[in-house]
């Protein structure tokens, strides 16, 4: 009798999870008009993996009631390990309090300062306001954003892209948020806000092609952060040096249910050292509207032979700001252009881009404005 009842239960939580799926799916659908379909796809695929989890688990709990049920043996329990969460992973050793180092030495990676999980605030504030408060709490950052330790030597010089349009409530939140857990990182950093202007559909990889080539020309970065302006960390042990890349960092995000829609997905928040960009001739330069450019990316770096590490466990969550606007228009021709990725990695990328930009400084961070057009960045026939 108690074998049937856990089996009813599991059927039972099996219908209700499905159900519960189809009816978020449509309230989806009738209240998120500002998601594109992809993102809707996206979301019932992290949901249906949820489900698939949540009935993994459920199934692991019968069958540990089943086991301990029929192998108790003298009232003792059948020796069995039935925890297979990926939380047991052996815990990462961070400094203890009052760790002290000195300012001849390299900044350690696993820093006191970083506690884990975060208070994420996505109240709108002004920049003027961020700014003033960054400032005052921490008065050594140069115009344009620029700043390094002065307690041990900067390990990694990193710079965060952002590429940019019509976001101007989530910019300073994302500032606000992000500044300060660089600063606990001891990393040597620099935002640069790289705006496209004109009428043509938004470019992200092109503007972080342009960023890319800008930010060079400021100081010898060892590597850059591609990341989108609504995506804020939730934990600030998601390290973002140099160590591991290419690395994709937002694994899971919140819309997403906290789960990667599928193995490929390489967006939200990701990194490349220098030398990896160069080789893969940086972001396809053809993906005009949302979607696709990402997935290219991905396949360049897997024609290049690299591996994608990822954050483990809970380091790798992000929440995602929500958006006033109607999104992006999709880009429909990406499925023609990612079936021939290989073909156009030599001939689409940081080779072929031609622009003019206009760079202006701002307290917190360096920013690029720059008008895309087709015309920017030929493809020669492949």
């Amino acid at each position: 009798m108690h074998f049937k009842f856990s089996i009813s239960i599991f059927l039972f939580f099996s219908v209700s999870s499905v159900q519960v799926l189809g009816k978020m799916t449509k309230l989806s659908v009738i209240f998120s008009p500002l998601f594109t379909v992809n993102e809707y796809v996206f979301m019932v695929q992290a949901r249906g993996i949820q489900i698939r989890e949540n009935v993994r688990n459920i199934g692991v709990q019968v069958l540990e009631q089943v086991v301990r049920g029929t192998y108790s043996i003298n009232g003792t329990d059948y020796s069995y390990d039935f925890n297979m969460s990926e939380s047991d992973a052996p815990p990462t050793t961070y400094l203890p309090e009052g760790f002290t180092y000195l300012p001849s030495q390299v900044c350690p990676e696993k820093l006191p300062s970083m506690k884990g999980r975060l208070e994420v605030n996505m109240s709108e504030v002004s920049l003027e306001e961020v700014e003033r408060s960054l400032l005052q709490k921490e008065p050594n950052v140069e115009l344009g954003g620029y700043w390094k330790p002065k307690d041990c030597l900067p390990r990694w010089k990193v710079a965060i892209l952002v590429p940019f349009r019509n976001r101007h409530e989530h910019l300073p939140i994302l500032l606000r948020h992000l500044v300060p857990v660089l600063q606990k990182q001891r990393l040597q950093f620099a935002f640069y806000v790289i705006e496209q202007g004109g009428n043509e559909p938004f470019n992200r990889a092109m503007l972080f092609n342009v960023g890319y080539k800008e930010a060079m020309k400021d100081l010898d970065w060892d590597c850059l952060i591609f990341h989108d302006v609504d995506h804020l960390m939730e934990n600030d042990r998601n390290y973002y040096g140099c160590t591991d890349m290419p690395r994709h960092f937002a694994v899971k995000l919140d819309k997403y249910s906290y789960m990667l829609p599928y193995n490929e997905f390489f967006g939200g928040v990701s990194g490349l050292t220098v030398k990896q960009l160069k080789k893969i001739n940086g972001f396809p330069n053809a993906f005009w509207g949302w979607g696709g450019e990402d997935d290219d990316l991905w396949n360049r770096v897997q024609y290049a032979n690299y591996t994608v590490s990822r954050p483990h466990g809970e380091q790798g969550r992000y929440k995602s700001i929500p958006h006033h606007h109607r999104g992006e228009v999709q880009f429909l021709g990406r499925y023609s252009l990612l079936r021939h990725s290989k073909e156009r990695q030599k001939v689409d990328g940081l080779n072929n881009l031609n622009y003019s930009p206009l760079v202006s400084r701002r307290p917190l961070y360096t920013n690029i404005t720059v008008n895309l057009s087709r015309k920017l960045a030929p493809i020669a026939d492949y």
